[in-house]
């Protein structure tokens, strides 16, 4: 079993195509790709942690979409879902209920918030969303860094713990 994160899919938000320059031409081509990524990375054992905003529901945004595409969505997709309240989850019917959770891993405790403003300075490693394609990496105070999930930062590919600190270290090696 391994653990993996992402964040912002925006399922069924067609608008979020042009908002943040992502490379496809429809919603149906978005989804289908997005799932695909999803489903070579993830394995049936993993668990993944989706931090806000997996989908969005009818609505001004998504006048199109389905009255409850949710389950239909998550049923497609391989492994166990954990599913973090982000800043579109209150009208989807995901029924998100987790506004943040710690975990420890490596030797750290990595706290995880959909909206990186209320990421935690005295946690060394942040996980957040919600800032779409505006930075990947962001130091908070000296010790501290936010990672940003968003989808448009990892190839629309959930990214496995391991994978992730590898990152922060290749970062951090540059930012030095």
């Amino acid at each position: 079993m391994r653990y993996l994160f992402t964040s912002d899919q925006h399922f069924w938000h067609k608008n979020i195509i042009n908002y943040c320059n992502r490379p496809f031409t429809s919603l149906e081509e978005m989804h289908s790709y997005m799932i695909q990524k999803w489903n070579e990375k993830v394995k049936d054992d993993d668990v993944v942690v989706i931090i806000g905003d997996f989908c969005l529901s009818q609505s001004k945004e998504a006048p199109n979409t389905p009255n409850n595409p949710s389950p239909n969505l998550l049923s497609q997709l391989k492994g166990t879902k954990i599913l973090i309240k982000g800043s579109h989850d209150t009208n989807n019917r995901v029924k998100a209920i987790i506004e943040s959770m710690v975990i420890s891993y490596g030797g750290y405790k990595i706290f995880i918030t959909h909206d990186p403003k209320y990421a935690k300075e005295y946690y060394k490693i942040n996980l957040c969303g919600h800032l779409h394609d505006k930075w990947k990496f962001q130091k908070l105070g000296k010790d501290s860094i936010i990672v940003n999930m968003s989808v448009e930062q990892w190839n629309y590919t959930p990214i496995e713990i391991n994978e992730i600190l590898k990152s922060i270290s290749k970062w951090k090696k540059h930012e030095q």
